[in-house]
């Protein structure tokens, strides 16, 4: 985030339902205007270039520290088990060697649930909750199988978050417990498009039918969180790829997939007489988007990501607080969403269950909050170990911490001014001899207005971290100098985009079988 503004373009569209009888010209509905910034050839800045590198660096360090877990070995043994399509090259598979190819759409899917398995990649949050480091995966996988060079690929990226972000910037879709991927099947759409360089009329039918193939409910993210939470922006990415070729062979798309009155506005959000005013770039002006984005220090929700540098500090300073003997209660004062989501405002006993699924502890603020305060730290792997959530002191401690709606930090969380947006809260801790310690904090050290903001060499030591143990140490060098130099890589330098783990390694993964 390079100043105190925030990147979100000026122009303004109204977008609402209309009654079949009105026909809404195609020029007018989102879905089109969508599809005309994806086909705006428009450069892209190089801070808006930098930071795409560090998320590409981000994404391969969280899916090498997954490619050994279930749920991504389960992906990519589906994807080796499809052949390349006849129309390109193939796409890497993360872990496997760069000479086993796959199609690119199940390239998308394997990869997408590598990068989004241990939630710790990037997040954007404001009407709606997003990741948009999902969108690429699938953009990487059509530039391998197309043969695009790295300008291509940093094009269609750069389109690719611009449109998730502005989509979450206005439209909620949780408030009507739709799952947030529904922004991200047009967004990966849109940018496969401006990687192709395809018309403005092919983005559009691909975008309308990625929308409608990737609604789904928010029970995925509820509850007992499953295995399922890493799949859907995998999903999504997948289908957005198919919804291209289906548009580039001249099939269309339900329109207005919007604004139509069976459509998305009419019937799964905000209803017929809603409108929202979302923002997109003008011809001509650059997508940057990307630079109100930020990612994860920790592997967890990233609303719980303040809330870890709070615990640690002040179990490090007050390490009492970390005995549930001298403890009568924890309430974290917080916003709506934060509350109601990854809090006991969710009404989600499966957040105090030590017995719980990892999906569903990265998601426990109470539970996050407790071994924080108590290590002094957080891991992507032993914060999470059913030993560690099973430790009877933690228990106690954890039963004791609830989350509370403030409405100062719900107004916070929704501010459009970026130093004063907030992801955190005040933090009241009542002792059993009657005082208190109170303490807040508003954003996450590394959020790029917080205590030590994360800059490319923080990227790069969280993959070295990640990846040690995992990647060989030359093959650790060989990914980051290819993507460091990511826009002028050449086709073949693009098809080497990703990492490679030893085949023992991989041989000691979990080796699901099913269908294919």
């Amino acid at each position: 985030m390079s100043s105190t503004a925030s990147h979100e373009p000026a122009t303004r569209h109204t977008v609402r339902t209309y009654r079949s009888e009105e026909e809404l010209p195609r020029e007018e509905q989102l879905a089109w205007r969508i599809a005309e910034v994806a086909s705006d050839p428009v450069e892209v800045d190089d801070e808006v270039v930098d930071m795409i590198i560090n998320r590409v660096i981000d994404n391969a360090a969280v899916a090498a520290a997954s490619l050994t877990r279930s749920a991504p070995s389960s992906a990519r043994a589906q994807a080796l088990d499809h052949p390349v399509s006849r129309g390109g090259a193939g796409s890497t598979i993360f872990g496997v060697d760069l000479e086993t190819t796959t199609s690119p759409e199940w390239a998308a899917w394997a990869n997408g649930v590598a990068v989004r398995e241990l939630d710790y990649h990037d997040t954007f949050l404001a009407a709606e909750y997003s990741h948009p480091a999902d969108n690429i995966p699938p953009i990487v996988a059509v530039a391998q199988h197309a043969g695009k060079d790295g300008a291509a690929l940093v094009r269609g990226i750069a389109t690719g978050y611009e449109i998730q972000v502005d989509l979450v910037r206005t439209v909620s879709l949780h408030k009507h417990k739709i799952d947030h991927v529904a922004h991200l099947g047009p967004s990966a759409a849109a940018g496969i498009g401006t990687l192709l360089g395809l018309p403005t009329e092919v983005i559009y039918q691909a975008v309308g039918q990625a929308l409608h193939t990737t609604t789904a409910t928010r029970q995925s993210r509820k509850g007992e969180i499953s295995s399922w939470k890493a799949h859907a922006p995998a999903l999504a990415g997948k289908m957005a790829i198919e919804s291209v070729d289906r548009a580039m062979r001249g099939e269309t798309s339900p329109n207005p997939i919007y604004e139509g009155e069976d459509g998305v506005i009419a019937w799964l959000l905000d209803g017929p007489d809603a409108s929202y005013e979302v923002a997109l770039p003008a011809k001509g002006e650059p997508k940057r988007s990307i630079l109100d984005t930020f990612t994860k220090e920790h592997s967890a929700e990233y609303q719980a990501q303040a809330w870890i540098d709070l615990a640690r500090r002040l179990g490090n300073e007050r390490p009492e607080l970390r005995d549930p003997e001298q403890v009568t209660s924890i309430v974290l004062h917080t916003s709506h969403h934060t509350h109601y989501v990854i809090g006991s405002g969710s009404g989600d006993p499966q957040k105090y269950d030590p017995t719980a699924s990892r999906e569903t502890l990265d998601h426990s603020i109470p539970y996050i909050f407790a071994v924080a305060l108590q290590d002094g730290g957080w891991h992507h792997v032993d914060s999470y170990a059913p030993e560690r959530a099973g430790r009877p002191d933690t228990v106690a401690l954890w039963q004791k911490i609830t989350t509370d709606e403030d409405p100062e930090w719900t107004r916070r969380y929704h501010s459009e001014d970026p130093r004063e947006k907030a992801f955190g809260g005040r933090v009241e801790i009542t002792l059993a001899d009657g005082s208190q310690v109170v303490e807040e904090i508003a954003i996450a050290d590394a959020h790029p207005f917080g205590a030590r903001p994360f800059v490319r060499e923080n990227y790069v030591a969280k993959f070295r971290m990640l990846a040690e143990g995992v990647l060989a140490p030359e093959e650790i060098e060989r990914f980051l100098d290819l993507a460091e130099r990511l826009p002028s890589l050449t086709a073949e330098e693009v098809r080497q985009l990703s990492i490679v783990a030893p085949k023992q390694l991989l041989e000691s993964a979990p080796a699901p079988k099913g269908l294919f």
